[in-house]
């Protein structure tokens, strides 16, 4: 039997029946079902998502007093349950996770490809981190001119045990050195380190805790990332 695990911080609003929605719903992913089940929804998986979100806001201080959590249930930090299937394969309406983005107060508005936290939560495949996740041009270009001109900080990153990752291209893009001792960073188009949380993790005392120790770890990304677009951290 585990041993019973406390907290100091913030409780955690989030049950066992927060899974078991989700688990149902990936099980009855159609509208009918979620029309029916939309109070279970907003009870177990919507509001404790929120609350976990506001509980979070102080300790997120902590890490970086310029990365927003948002617990408005519209226009906030936690993603819309619907899926977006006008170009998906997938036409399943409903995302079987919750998630959260925790952006950059100067790009709140579209915060979700500027550098930042996450957090993800789904049976057997949550996790929280933080970076850069797909990029616009120019902040892409403004990353790798970072890397190229700040090799040693950027190894030093590397050094530290964070494993950063990303969809990549298969060459170094066009105006930096294939030769470069970053050669193989300079081909990432994402930039990204997570932590992985068991089911037990995410329900026990100190699940916020655990999230912002997870941020604080993926933290010297995020500053880095900043700094290469003139950001405050």
């Amino acid at each position: 039997m585990a041993a019973k695990t406390t907290s100091s911080g913030p409780e955690n609003p989030l049950g066992p029946s927060f899974f078991r929605f989700l688990k149902d719903l990936k099980a009855h992913n159609d509208r009918a079902w979620f029309l029916e089940n939309k109070a279970r929804y907003e009870a177990e998986a919507r509001d404790p998502m929120l609350r976990l979100i506001a509980a979070f806001s102080g300790p997120l201080a902590s890490v970086s007093r310029h990365v927003i959590a948002d617990p408005r249930p519209s226009g906030g930090s936690m993603f819309r349950i619907y899926r977006d299937t006008r170009f998906a394969k997938d036409k399943t309406p409903y995302k079987t996770h919750i998630a959260a983005h925790f952006p950059h107060r100067t790009m709140q508005a579209g915060g979700v490809h500027g550098p930042g936290f996450y957090l993800h939560l789904e049976p057997g495949g949550s996790f929280a981190g933080g970076g850069l996740w797909h990029p616009d041009p120019d902040s892409l270009f403004k990353v790798r001119q970072a890397i190229a001109a700040r090799p040693a900080a950027w190894k030093a990153l590397r050094k530290s045990g964070l494993e950063i990752e990303g969809d990549a291209l298969m060459r170094v893009p066009q105006g930096f050195d294939p030769a470069h001792p970053c050669a193989e960073d300079l081909k990432l188009k994402d930039f990204y380190t997570s932590t992985g949380f068991t089911n037990a993790q995410v329900l026990a005392p100190d699940f916020v805790d655990q999230v912002t120790a997870a941020c604080r770890q993926a933290s010297p990304l995020v500053a880095f990332l900043c700094k290469a677009l003139d950001l405050p951290f």
